[in-house]
């Protein structure tokens, strides 16, 4: 298991896709690591948190071995961006069965709103290292 801070996102959808890429622009330490749920390394880091691969419904971050889901994850992981990106996790203030509610309107509808892939992102020679194989 990866020792760093590490992301499980699903891998064809393009708000997914999308995050990914602006979080690899805006991680302040670039020691944040990413793996698709639809690779073979993201699917045994999921289920070795007893967590479905195919439960595409959420991204998972890990830290420090906990895993956390939905707008947690998201919130913890805006602590690891640059800028004023960590003023967001105040929100964590926020009764997570708002916040909850909120991710999963938005995880529901994301195919229908910004599209789906047919395969993983490939990464960029100067991402790879950051990329769970």
């Amino acid at each position: 298991m990866p020792i760093r801070p590490f992301i499980l996102f699903d891998g064809v959808c393009n708000l997914c896709d999308r995050s990914i890429q602006f979080i690899l622009k805006k991680s302040k330490n670039k020691k944040l690591m990413f793996a698709p749920f639809q690779t073979q390394p993201g699917s045994e880091l999921a289920m070795q948190f007893g967590i479905s691969p195919t439960d595409l419904q959420s991204f998972v971050f890990v830290e420090n071995g906990i895993p956390y889901k939905k707008s947690t994850a998201a919130l913890k992981v805006c602590r690891h961006l640059g800028g004023a990106w960590p003023l967001l996790y105040v929100m964590i203030l926020v009764p997570r069965v708002l916040r909850d509610g909120i991710y999963d309107f938005i995880a529901r509808n994301r195919y229908r709103w910004f599209g789906k892939k047919t395969e993983c992102m490939i990464p960029s020679d100067q991402d790879n290292a950051r990329f769970i194989n």
